[in-house]
């Protein structure tokens, strides 16, 4: 019996340490495309026809305290400036937390019940906040060339 075990438990473990030595940059360079394709095509629908856009945050949004054109122009803002620095690792911290923020915005006032969208963002945003933006993004680079100007050595994940 234990013979017959051994092949498919061998295999698993193989399987595992091949799975271990994903690196990191890898992982996350996949959750920053994620965040691009998501937020980026949001915000180019909004541009597509900016009357329907003003229209729904007039009519159906009912964002707080800011006026209707102000809330478009922010979100068709956030949704493209901020996702595009997410994909080229450039402030990524700070651009994942402002959309997170504006993701809030649209689960309490918006669309409380479309949590299984934002939970399914939040759960690739929230790597690329607790852990950076990975190797291959231009806040390590810059981490790096900063580093090298004062003397520190950046950690692989480093960026804002």
């Amino acid at each position: 019996m234990i013979t017959l075990l051994q092949k498919p438990m061998a295999l698993a473990c193989r399987a595992r340490a091949l799975l271990n030595a994903v690196p990191y940059s890898v992982l996350v360079l996949v959750a920053r495309i994620a965040t691009f394709s998501v937020f980026f095509r949001s915000g180019l629908v909004k541009l597509d026809d900016w009357n329907a856009t003003l229209s729904l945050f007039q009519n159906e949004y009912n964002v707080p305290v800011l006026p209707p054109q102000v809330a478009a122009t922010l979100a068709a803002s956030m949704e493209l400036g901020l996702s595009t620095l997410v994909l080229v690792g450039l402030f990524t911290r700070l651009s994942a937390l402002g959309l997170l923020g504006m993701v809030a915005v649209i689960q309490i006032f918006v669309y409380p019940m479309a949590w299984p969208d934002h939970i399914q963002w939040l759960a690739f945003m929230i790597v690329i906040v607790c852990r950076g933006p990975g190797s291959w993004s231009l806040d390590n680079l810059a981490v790096q060339s900063f580093g090298k100007l004062v003397g520190l050595r950046a950690a692989p994940q480093a960026g804002l």
